[in-house]
């Protein structure tokens, strides 16, 4: 683009400045054959006015102006001849004298008709020379007389050529430093555009951190600032996929893994009840053990399928409240917690409402209950609350549910993966509690759902806190 830009360009120039040139050589070649045309028009008035006193003179003398034209003519002729111009004098239609073999072809026999007055008639041949003829006739009784001035106009024709070559070779100069001043020119203009084309380069062979300065406040920068704009989304698009695709890759990991281990088991204990001599207190305790894998295989495709159906963006909304949640998990949970030997205590200063899609929200206090439940020592105590944020004296705060147990924690780095689907902090008790990893996966979704933010704080060894926020 830069090549064409730079050829158009300097075409343009070049007919422009060659057009310039030509239109001043022509201005310049009409202003010097005017002058010569005024000067000689104003020399032959000189001459015919000296010519005709002389003529008179010879009349009053007696003598035939015709018979001594040549001798009237001859001073005129050595006058004229280091100009390189000439005369030549008729008489009744014919030339009778003429100093310069310049004469004009067609006028050799026909002479300029000048309508029989005084009026001068001006012609140019320019063959085989540019030549300038000034032709008169003398005035009464001397009107069978005209006389020629013939000016040789080859200084001008030499002086305008070389006054044209002075200005072609001046416009050649000018041509060669617009072309390089072009050149310089377009390389400062196009610079932006190599760089976005680079940059563009580099982010098409997966460089997406490229960018490009910003300068100025034209539209040149204005590009440049989209162009990172649109660089900056792309990166974060691409790092986004990849993040997704480590997750899919990390679940169907996992997944595959969760499979695994059980049809293991189902497969020994199948194999081995098929051809071992085994009692039927064997027997049962193989078969006790397949349905209870079955069981967790059969619970994880639930969950699953839980989490397809939450993909969707929107859920059926309601006022709800805290209250009533609190109460129908009690119902649900106290039973759980009793077999375990745990204390669920629920705290509530005043009743708060959500909007929220009540089943949910339940799903997901009884999901965090139930991980506290399984983290808490025997005899231990599950504390759930609900507060307002901590500016609780305005209605529009946030509401914050909290699921606190004192049970066996969990170190820093664990913190950040736990609501990844499958992830476990202890696997050996996570399987022999009958968890498969699925629940906050959940439980963040739902909250997701419910634009709230689903936290946690743990220490290893005193506990976590599982901190549920609503924002209103």
């Amino acid at each position: 683009m830069k090549k064409r830009t730079f050829f158009v360009m300097l075409i343009l120039f070049l007919v422009f400045l060659n057009s310039m040139i030509l239109i001043v050589s022509v201005v310049i070649l009409n202003d010097k054959c005017s002058t010569a045309r005024d000067r000689y028009l104003a020399e032959h008035y000189v001459i015919a006015s000296s010519l005709l006193k002389d003529m008179q003179g010879l009349d009053q003398r007696g003598y035939y102006v015709r018979e001594n034209i040549e001798k009237l003519m001859s001073s005129y002729a050595r006058y004229l001849q280091g100009k390189g111009s000439g005369l030549a004098v008729a008489y009744c239609g014919e030339w009778i004298y003429k100093s310069t073999e310049l004469m004009p072809k067609e006028n050799l026999a026909v002479l300029p008709d000048t309508g029989g007055g005084q009026e001068r008639i001006v012609y140019m041949e320019n063959e085989p020379s540019p030549v300038l003829y000034v032709y008169g006739s003398f005035p009464v009784p001397w009107e069978e007389y005209g006389l020629m001035y013939i000016g040789n106009l080859n200084d001008v024709a030499i002086s305008w050529r070389q006054t044209k070559d002075a200005l072609f070779l001046m416009g050649g100069v000018m041509m060669l430093i617009m072309a390089l001043f072009l050149f310089h020119f377009l390389n400062i203009i196009f610079l932006p555009l190599r760089q976005i084309s680079g940059a563009s380069t580099k982010i098409a062979h997966g460089n997406y951190g490229s960018r490009l300065s910003v300068q100025g406040k034209d539209e040149i920068a204005s590009v440049a600032y989209n162009f990172n704009l649109m660089a900056e989304q792309v990166e974060n698009q691409i790092l986004c996929l990849k993040d997704i695709a480590e997750r899919k890759q990390q679940f169907i990991d996992n997944f595959s893994h969760e499979l695994r281990i059980p049809l293991t088991a189902i497969y020994g204990y199948a194999e081995y009840i098929q051809k071992a001599l085994i009692s039927e207190e064997e027997r049962y305790e193989c078969t006790s053990f397949i349905m209870s894998e079955c069981d967790r295989l059969q619970n994880m495709a639930y969950q699953l399928l839980e989490i397809a159906m939450l993909r969707h963006d929107e859920v059926e909304k309601e006022d709800c409240s805290i209250r009533e949640i609190f109460s129908l998990s009690e119902k649900v949970m106290h039973v759980r917690a009793a077999e375990r030997g745990i204390k669920l205590s629920y705290e509530m200063e005043q009743n708060l409402y959500i909007r929220a899609n009540m089943q949910q929200i339940l799903i997901l206090i009884n999901n965090l209950i139930d991980n506290a439940i399984k983290a808490s020592q025997p005899e231990g105590e599950v504390l759930i609350s609900v507060r307002l944020g901590e500016e609780g004296y305005s209605e529009e705060k946030d509401i914050v549910v909290e699921i606190e147990d004192h049970g066996v924690g969990m170190e820093p780095e664990q913190v950040p993966h736990i609501k990844e689907a499958f992830y476990r902090i202890d696997k050996a008790r996570s399987r022999a509690v009958g968890g498969t990893g699925l629940g906050l996966s959940i439980c963040d979704r739902i909250a997701q759902l419910h634009h709230a933010d689903l936290t946690f704080i743990s220490e290893q060894g005193k506990g976590t806190i599982g901190r549920l926020c609503f924002h209103r």
